[in-house]
């Protein structure tokens, strides 16, 4: 039997009053300028025997249980199984988050639940729109583009695949584009406005060469890649990534080889990743400068104590507040409280275990290798070095939310990724075994579709 596909397209742009996410703390960055809209964009294949989905939200971040909604709402309209759907946030710094991040951008719980809706209603319409197709898979790579922000000269993936589905006729119905970097391009631009960012430029670009396309994108393991300062910073340059990497795509279209097999085959598991439960001193420590600062205001040495480990570059930290530094240091002594607060609730009983989920498809001899951290690139590539196929597209940002899975080298040395960004979720921090069985996790996943 030949494999259907279907592919469709809903709306996700926020309503007035909504919250943007990825910046913080506390900047209560509601948007007040629509640049571009925000999408679901999902794919539907079908075997005949077996049929997978892959959805491409335009979030900064997802958790489980917004993925379990939309998995049952979906599957309870189709013969999609709920652990057949993967589902992947863009991480765009110009939208909202759906999954609690302290500080960095409330969730309304409204647009939550129509937000999955509405996810779930792409799901719906691609299942509904299925139709014989053929499948391709080309690759390439955007080189000199991105670097790696943790350390100079430091690893990036800079793979670029791309899964190109045809009608029966040849004509092109749906591209699946799947790359990493930090979709903060157009932010520091235009840090009110909703936006896809580069990924929905590039997607634009792709329906403009291919009418009648639907185009969709797949964030990859970006946690320690941006593309290069200069792009982020000029609006005369803005536009360029977004253009180079569209102009890669093409290339990897124009390239790209059937599948001989289109059989279809899923695995949705579980991984427990270890953690490293906080020191109650360290914890009271910060909780008590904190609170000192809130009640007096006083702002000397913060950069030293909690602007060290809370905020990457401490000294442009205050332009966030309009430059004042009075501003900033409340923001950042409130979120010491409050996270403080919150995590001694349970600080000696919770279990240093992190459990979350890891996500495969496969699409003949294609495979989707999904899961839910900014994973960090040297990660990325030892899956890559170690999955036999080379047609592995990489995904991150996919079914949950565990913020960044940092490598032993950025753990040992505490830096943000490592030490802060566990305080947004609530969560205690990794240690170097961490990625590693993640990426196993993964391998198991993948070989079992």
């Amino acid at each position: 039997m030949p494999v259907t596909v279907g592919v469709a397209r809903h709306p996700l742009t926020p309503p007035w009053g909504v919250e943007l996410a990825g910046f913080g703390y506390y900047l209560g960055r509601t948007w007040q300028r629509i640049r571009d809209d925000l999408t679901a964009t999902a794919l539907v294949v079908d075997d005949g025997r077996n049929r997978a989905a892959l959805v491409a939200v335009d979030l900064m971040y997802i958790d489980a249980e917004f993925s379990r909604v939309v998995r049952q709402l979906a599957a309870a309209e189709t013969d999609l199984e709920p652990e057949s759907i993967t589902i992947a946030a863009s991480h765009s710094h110009n939208a909202p988050t759906t999954a609690f991040v302290r500080g960095v951008g409330e969730v309304d719980s409204a647009y939550v639940a129509w937000a999955q809706r509405q996810v779930a209603t792409a799901i719906i319409l691609a299942w509904r729109r299925r139709e014989e197709a053929t499948i391709r898979v080309g690759h390439g790579s955007l080189d000199g583009w991105t670097f790696n922000r943790t350390r100079e000269g430091g690893a990036v993936d800079s793979r670029v695949s791309v899964l190109c589905v045809d009608d029966r006729h040849g004509r092109p119905l749906a591209l699946v584009t799947n790359f990493a970097a930090h979709p903060t391009v157009q932010s520091e631009l235009g840090i009110s406005d909703v936006s896809r960012d580069y990924p929905g430029q590039l997607n634009d670009i792709l329906e403009t060469v291919f009418p009648g396309t639907t185009a969709m994108f797949l964030q990859g393991s970006c946690g320690d890649v941006n593309f290069l300062r200069r792009y982020r910073e000029d609006p005369e340059t803005s536009g360029e990534p977004g253009r180079a990497l569209a102009g890669v795509t093409l290339e990897a279209i124009a390239g790209a080889q059937r599948i001989d097999d289109e059989s279809v085959g899923f695995c949705s598991s579980y991984v427990s990743l270890p953690t490293r439960r906080y020191r109650r001193e360290d914890v009271l420590a910060e909780l008590e400068e904190g609170r000192y600062r809130l009640e007096s205001g006083d702002t000397s040495g913060w950069r030293e104590t909690l602007g060290r480990g809370m905020v990457n570059q401490p000294d442009k930290f205050p332009s966030r507040y309009g430059g004042d530094e009075s501003l900033a240091v409340q923001a950042l002594s409130r979120f010491a409280v409050e996270w403080t607060e919150d995590i001694l609730r349970d600080l000696e009983t919770r279990p240093e275990v992190l459990q979350t989920q890891v996500h495969a498809i496969r699409i003949g001899d294609v495979f989707f290798g999904s899961q839910p951290a900014e994973l960090f690139s040297s990660l990325a590539l030892d899956l890559r070095n170690r999955w036999p196929h080379d047609n592995l597209f990489v995904v991150g940002y996919a079914n949950d939310a565990i913020s960044y899975l940092a490598d032993p080298y950025d753990i040992e040395r505490k830096s943000y990724a490592a030490a802060q960004s566990p305080k947004f979720m609530g969560n205690f921090p990794f240690i170097p075994e961490s990625g590693p069985a993640l990426i196993d996790g993964m391998l198991n996943s993948l070989a079992q579709t």
